[in-house]
């Protein structure tokens, strides 16, 4: 596009992460994932106040798990996006769109400097993600309560293929109260869907207001027990828990797996953690600037390596 040479020095800078190797440590492997994720916010914020519009809040409560996934846990890569059997990743709350392709982009599904057409006009990346469009996105979402009936049917799919690929979705806690995702739950657990992973960004808000104020999910862990998942409640900034959780599905045989991630809307910038109105506001030059020098000295979350299960 017509000036997108321009933008990349201020705009694109972002480091290419490989996966991580399998060979690492424990602590190798959360340092370079937590490396991944704190670069992949620099840039999304990047992205997000030049484009003038995104949802930076929704964008950094998820970053830590998808970092965890496309740095260590999906099988797949930039080379095998038409793999039959690769894992699949469907990103549900779609309005993280610039979550995702930045994503993609550190870890090589797509070069860095197309970021810099973010929500421009003709630009394949959209405000919310098409699979025609963009190498890596498995479904188009935006339409809330749409990703996980999708995700039940590819990991239907596996089964009738008698494959061991997993398939693994990201929905927002404010989405749930779409009934959609329910019915898609209650087929997961009548085909024993234990290959597919359900995981819940729980930042407690959403656009306007917090999730209990709206339609209150709780008890969430109950619910998703009863419609016969199998739990595990961590830290969705615990790169360590994400890992350990993520890694070793299926957590019981015949079961498909619900993870509830606890996060915070805008982590870890101080000015838009837990704040509702950061859902879809644009940062500032002076708020760009302050939240860059948060996250040039941000480092990693440490704690317990392993979440609870149910």
């Amino acid at each position: 596009p017509g000036g997108m040479s321009t933008l990349l020095p201020a705009y694109t800078t972002m480091l290419v992460f490989g996966r991580v190797p399998t060979h690492s440590t424990r602590s190798q492997r959360t340092e370079l994932i937590a490396e991944a994720a704190r670069q992949i916010r620099i840039q999304d914020l990047k992205l997000v106040h030049h484009a003038g519009a995104g949802h930076i809040g929704g964008d950094f409560s998820a970053i830590d798990i998808l970092a965890t996934l496309y740095g260590a846990v999906l099988n797949t890569s930039p080379d095998r996006v038409d793999d039959p059997e690769r894992d699949r990743f469907i990103l549900s709350k779609g309005h993280v769109a610039g979550a995702l392709y930045t994503t993609l982009a550190a870890f090589g599904f797509m070069p860095v400097e197309e970021l810099a057409t973010f929500l421009q006009p003709l630009s394949a990346l959209n405000g919310h993600p098409n699979r025609t469009k963009v190498a890596g996105v498995e479904a188009n979402t935006g339409p809330l309560g749409h990703g996980l009936p999708i995700a039940v049917g590819h990991a239907l799919a596996a089964q009738l293929d008698g494959s061991p690929r997993r398939t693994y979705v990201l929905l927002g806690d404010g989405e749930l109260q779409e009934g959609s995702n329910w019915e898609a739950m209650m087929a997961a657990s009548q085909y024993r869907l234990d290959r597919l992973t359900v995981i819940v960004d729980r930042n407690g808000l959403q656009q306007g207001a917090t999730v209990r104020e709206t339609n209150d999910l709780e008890p969430l862990e109950a619910k998703a027990l009863a419609f016969g998942f199998a739990v595990a409640e961590i830290n969705g900034h615990d790169h360590g828990a994400l890992y350990h959780v993520l890694s070793a599905v299926p957590l019981q045989d015949g079961r498909p797996t619900f993870v509830i991630a606890h996060t915070h809307k805008g982590y870890p910038v101080s000015f838009m953690s837990d704040q509702v109105g950061w859902h879809h506001r644009v940062p500032s030059t002076g708020e760009m600037e302050q939240a860059l020098g948060e996250l040039q000295a941000f480092g990693p979350v440490t704690g317990s390596s392993e979440g609870g299960q149910s």
